[in-house]
């Protein structure tokens, strides 16, 4: 099962709270590298980052499923809390600290600690919250990593502050990734999919689009456009609705879509798994 890495990430514990049997955990070192391990066949799932209710979609997790990974589908999502921490080696202290390492998201997350607690205090992008732990315990600079107290106890290092998140209800969603054609972790509830390729300049041709939706009475709970990367102006859609593909109501409405859409790819229809919460 791959992950994004190393030990001590989110992603290995939403994985660990949601997975439906014991499995091998594999870490990897990106969302792209997780994600194209699947699609080689490398490894049978990954667990990955899709979205945060401060910062919102993981645009990594987006790009690579709709480019290299386009082989793979989700098949399952769970959502973890996430409770960031300020960690740092023993002996460091808050007022030591000139650097702040995490993942652009958790520093995001924590923009308002950081800026009102901590200045003067560089922030250092890392990939994940763990590597960023991990570089700060191996680091002789006065450094510290937000990140988990599981990445805390794994890498040596003690909290200088808990809780840092700019809101206490700070939520991700952790996208299962399967092979495309592999079966849900479950009875679906949600379908995500994404379309691009019609008259995206045209007053009103988005709302035209969606109406196949609001016919059928499907509840839409996320939209999102990410550009498409060909010109200025044109958009690829991000949309989750409720209910699974295979409805009558949600098969009619990707059907209509589809006409009117150069492109519409299904990008998972998934039950939501309850996390499982830690002892």
């Amino acid at each position: 099962m791959a992950f994004l890495g190393p030990a001590g990430t989110y992603a290995e514990e939403a994985l660990r709270a949601s997975a439906p049997e014991a499995v091998e955990e594999v870490p990897y070192t990106t969302v792209r590298e997780a994600v194209l391990a699947v699609q080689s066949g490398e490894a049978e799932r990954a667990v990955v980052p899709l979205e945060n209710s401060i910062e919102g979609s993981v645009t990594a997790t987006l790009d690579v499923l709709t480019g290299e990974g386009a082989d793979v589908r989700m098949v399952a999502e769970v959502v973890l809390p996430i409770r960031h921490c300020l960690l740092a080696r023993p002996g460091v202290t808050l007022a030591d600290v000139e650097e702040v390492l995490s993942h652009p998201q958790a520093l995001a997350q924590c923009a308002m600690f950081l800026r009102e607690r901590m200045p003067e205090a560089r922030r250092v992008a890392w990939a994940s919250t763990a590597q960023a732990v991990r570089a700060v315990a191996e680091s002789a600079r006065p450094c510290a990593a937000i990140g988990s107290r599981l990445a805390a106890e794994l890498y040596g290092c003690h909290v200088l502050a808990g809780e840092v998140a700019d809101r206490s209800d700070n939520l991700t969603r952790f996208a299962w990734l399967a092979p495309a054609g592999t079966r849900p972790l479950g009875a679906p509830t949600k379908t995500s999919v994404v379309f691009w390729g019609f008259s995206d300049r045209s007053p009103g041709s988005l709302v035209r689009v969606l109406d196949e939706f609001a016919q059928r009475a499907i509840n839409l709970v996320r939209i999102e456009s990410r550009p498409r990367r060909a010109s200025l102006g044109h958009y690829m859609f991000f949309v989750d609705l409720e209910g699974a593909d295979t409805e009558p109501r949600v098969s009619e409405a990707l059907t209509a879509l589809s006409a009117r859409v150069e492109v519409l790819e299904v990008l998972g229809s998934y039950p939501v798994l309850e996390a499982a919460q830690p002892a």
